[in-house]
């Protein structure tokens, strides 16, 4: 019989890594059996491949359906990486025996139970160190396990204590493995005795991933290696260890039979620590992977390398950070670490070490410290010759199709839209924007022509990551950003959001996801009572369907969208716009302002008509905001829906003494705000205002005037200057020409008649007798 040893670890722990690789050292085994997707066994001799440099991930897809997946993530510090890098240096076999994910990946796989809430493996101790992106069905954890230990210990979370009691540890004491899976057997056997379990759900994946790893151990003891070591997740080293119990392999067979199966691939792809960090939902992530990567190269002196490298980020900043404040903050942590009963400093006792003699107490700079070396900004990278992931593979054939190279030096592109390679670009770039892949920057295009676009572009090495994730959505570039956009459809809860999706669709060209944006936009304005949220969505929208078309995107979907909110928001105008602040007030002006240009952009008399429609019924509304009365008719006279007599009406009566002050000040500058046309070239309204002004008492007229002040100085200067110049040369007489609605001076024109009696006698003399 071989010898079998089980090492648990924790993923993406230094300080099992440490162990485990003296652990190995010393056992030299000759096959090592490694947590982790077989489906990948193929890809294990590239991490041997001098252009491998961690952080990087093995990604498993499912062919047909490239967003079905799941990432397997290593740093350097991994033990997994250190068994692998220790196998290919030895000549050992190497094999992963997790649950294949051509069956976890498979459709049916996730339906073996009704999963119910369980109690889970504590986080990174489990298996698999997956950022698993399969459609499996998220669960309530209801125990921590490792939570329980921690604060018996006096610690926050488990994730601090096995950081101090594991992975901050100084030495390579391989007997650690010994005292991990006493724990862990402690730990699960409260765990499986617990009410709730049963072997549906997620329980039924755990049992069937242990099953296949028990299974792959005993086929290798029956291949006649002499030394297995078998890495997985602490938390499983208790259930491999019965690999060899009486009736183990009836049980893993019956839970193994029948599984269903698809056909998957794998690839290995770049990684960053920001994706390996728990904060980016990483489910086996670390809070800090640049600190255990200081752990992992720099045990000796971690403190003083760690304190050096934050004072030269500091000073790189142009911030104070003298050599002796950096003495000053190592012997504060080792005071602290001393303090607290550790050996040597945590990452805690550098924080606060950092933070009182390096930042002097400020926040700020502690968020520069915080990115750079405790989350890390590291990226790793593959060998050119690897296999790539399929959205990888699909921007590499785009930039060579379109002639658009990848490089960090940054440089403008214009691009004319009536050209199909231009159009083809625009597209590309709007889909990398939706992916979180922001290479081309729009600027204003100079010139004239809607067809132009400007870009600036420039490349960034982390946007490879990016692409790789994209894979979780999409196996195309277009695809992943369809995805997204989909998703982002489904999340919002406001037509207005989803009428800004609609744009940068037709801007990427993603016809089948705007079909599913539009028609949820539909589902959501048929069901909404949110007056408001309809009118904010219709600007965009009717720009869209105005002049999509510069891109060659069909907008009859748009313009029927408009078609059918239109009606929807002039039937609950008046209503909404009841019982308003003077904020509100502003607000609602403003979207009303919007809709009706909007509207006026359409040109669609129908679509007018109901709007001038609901315009005219908030008109002639007394208990509604003069600001968004007297903007009503405004709109109403500009669109010569009312003449200047019906206005004025209207004015008069808005103006009276019964109004009130401040309801007449609100209706003004509902009216004239932005918008000195009237008044000038209306001279029966100038008239009425400049009657009704003067007519005020000298208290009226002092508390008014303010308000007043304030609503003409939304006039443009020259208006302001051109309304002064009428008042100062007409007065305010008002002609009594039928219609004539302009301001006549009488003695002026007086003093022309002689003059034109002059002019025109001779030809009226001949023409007729009764010339005076």
């Amino acid at each position: 019989m071989p010898e079998v040893r089980i090492f648990g670890i924790r993923h993406h722990g230094p300080g099992s890594a440490r162990s485990l690789r003296a652990a190995l050292d010393d056992f030299r085994p000759d096959c090592l059996l490694i947590e982790g997707p077989p489906d990948a066994d193929a890809l294990i001799p590239l991490v041997a491949d001098p252009a491998m440099a961690p952080p990087v991930a093995l990604l498993v897809y499912r062919a047909d359906r490239p967003q079905t997946c799941a990432f397997f993530p290593f740093a350097a510090f991994s033990p997994e990486w250190v068994a692998m890098r220790h196998g290919l240096d030895h000549g050992a076999t190497l094999r992963f025996i997790d649950l294949p994910h051509a069956i976890q990946l498979a459709d049916g796989f996730e339906t073996r139970g009704e999963a119910p809430e369980s109690e889970t493996a504590p986080a990174g101790l489990d298996a698999p160190a997956s950022d698993d992106a399969s459609e499996a069905p998220s669960l309530a954890l209801r125990r921590d396990p490792l939570g329980e230990l921690a604060e018996v210990a006096g610690f926050p979370d488990g994730e601090r204590w096995w950081d101090a009691f594991v992975e901050s540890r100084a030495g390579e004491d391989g007997d650690v493995f010994a005292a991990i899976q006493e724990a862990m057997t402690a730990l699960r056997e409260g765990a499986e005795t617990a009410p709730g379990q049963d072997a549906d759900g997620d329980v039924f994946r755990e049992e069937a991933r242990e099953a296949h790893m028990r299974t792959c151990l005993r086929k290798a003891a029956r291949e006649g290696f002499a030394r297995i070591a078998v890495i997985c997740g602490a938390w499983h080293a208790p259930a491999l260890a019965r690999h060899d119990a009486k009736g183990q392999v009836g049980l893993d067979a019956a839970t193994l039979k029948g599984l269903p199966r698809t056909k998957v691939a794998a690839a290995w792809a770049p990684w960053s620590y920001e994706r390996l960090a728990t904060a980016s939902g990483y489910r086996a992530g670390v809070l800090s992977p640049e600190w255990y990567d200081t752990l992992w190269n720099h045990e000796g002196r971690v403190a003083a390398r760690w304190l050096a490298r934050a004072a030269a980020l500091l000073r790189a900043e142009d911030l104070d950070a003298s050599p002796a404040s950096v003495i000053e903050a190592a012997r504060l942590a080792e005071a602290l670490a001393g303090f607290r009963g550790r050996a040597r400093p945590s990452l805690d006792d550098l924080h606060e070490a950092a933070q009182a003699t390096l930042c002097f107490a400020d926040p700020a700079p502690m968020a520069l410290i915080r990115r750079k070396l405790v989350i890390g900004e590291r990226l790793g990278a593959t060998p050119p010759d690897s296999p790539g992931t399929p959205v990888e593979a699909d921007f590499a054939a785009t930039c060579k199709s379109l002639r658009l190279k990848p490089e960090a030096v940054a440089g403008d592109l214009v691009l004319d839209l009536r050209k199909e390679n231009d159009l083809a670009r625009s597209h590309f770039l709007n889909r990398l924007h939706l992916i979180g892949i922001p290479w081309g920057r729009r600027q204003q295009a100079r010139g004239r022509g809607t067809f132009k676009e400007a870009w600036f572009l420039s490349w960034q090495p982390e946007w490879v990551v990016d692409l790789v994730a994209a894979s979780a959505d999409g196996g195309t570039v277009a695809e992943a950003a369809a995805s997204r956009v989909r998703r982002r459809a489904h999340e919002a809860t406001r037509v207005a959001e989803l009428s800004g999706l609609i744009g940068t669709l037709l801007d990427a060209d993603l016809a089948g996801a705007g079909e599913d944006v539009i028609r949820a936009l539909n589902d959501r304005a048929a069901v909404s009572a949110d007056v408001f949220d309809l009118m904010e969505a219709l600007p965009p929208l009717a720009e869209l369907a105005r002049y999509g078309s510069v891109r060659s995107s069909d907008t009859e979907p748009v313009l029927g969208v408009v078609r059918g909110l239109v009606p929807r928001a002039a039937a609950g105008l008046t209503a909404a716009c009841q019982s308003l602040d003077d904020d509100a007030a502003s607000a609602a002006k403003a979207r009303i302002v919007g809709v009706h240009a909007a509207i006026s952009l359409l040109e669609e008399p129908d679509l007018k008509a109901v709007w001038q429609e609901a315009l005219r019924g908030l008109a002639d509304q007394s208990h509604v905001h003069g600001r968004v009365v007297g903007r009503a008719v405004r709109l109403l006279l500009d669109d010569r829906a009312l003449d200047a007599e019906q206005a004025g009406d209207r004015l008069r009566l808005a103006l009276s003494r019964a109004s009130g002050t401040m309801a007449a000040a609100a209706w003004i500058e509902g009216f004239l705000e932005e918008s000195g046309t009237a008044l000038i070239h209306g001279g029966t309204l100038l008239a009425v205002i400049d009657e009704w002004l003067a007519g005020l008492d000298g208290t009226l007229f002092a508390e008014l005037l303010p308000l007043l002040r304030r609503t003409f100085a939304t006039i443009l200067q020259g208006e302001r200057r051109a309304i002064g110049e009428a008042l100062n040369r007409h007065g305010t007489g008002v002609s009594e020409g039928e219609g004539s609605g302009r301001i006549l001076n009488a003695e002026r024109a007086a003093r022309v008649l002689p003059v034109l009696r002059l002019l025109l006698a001779p030809v009226e003399n001949e023409t007729t007798e009764d010339t005076p």
